[in-house]
């Protein structure tokens, strides 16, 4: 203990070099100017759709507990599930849900090993916004 030494200075020994040193250089934090490829892309969607359906998950559950309550919570759900803002949120649910499910399933191929190159990995994106698209707008029309 009461060594004065900074971070700045190179400690003598053999890996000088590995040490941090003070960066001038700007930072810059606006997510706006960066151009993310597909793959990238695809994998934060599959996060997020994830959040989605844990979040959502509860309302399904409260709406599900609502109407096995009672004759009058039945038809109460009924009833909200005949407006345009709940059938929404219950087709974002199921969006997230689609969209995750099959973001999931290319994981699980990557994980078997197919897929895994640079241009496995381009392909396999195109292929999720596809499949995703037309499961989502099918799920849309299901709904309404």
């Amino acid at each position: 203990m009461g060594t004065d030494l900074k971070l700045t200075e190179p400690i003598p020994g053999p890996n000088v070099n590995w040490l941090p040193v003070k960066d001038n250089r700007p930072v810059n934090l606006d997510l706006s100017k960066f151009h993310f490829p597909l793959p990238a892309i695809t994998s934060i969607l599959h996060r997020i759709s994830g959040v989605l359906i844990f979040a959502g998950t509860a309302v399904l559950l409260w709406m599900l507990a609502e109407s096995l309550s009672s004759p009058q919570g039945y038809e109460r759900v009924s009833g909200w599930l005949d407006t345009t803002a709940v059938k929404v949120v219950v087709w974002a649910i199921l969006s997230g849900l689609l969209y995750h499910l099959i973001a999931g399933i290319r994981h699980l191929l990557m994980d078997a090993g197919i897929g895994e190159t640079l241009e496995g990995g381009r392909r396999g994106a195109v292929l999720i916004v596809v499949f995703a698209v037309i499961s989502i707008v099918l799920a849309g029309v299901w709904v309404w």
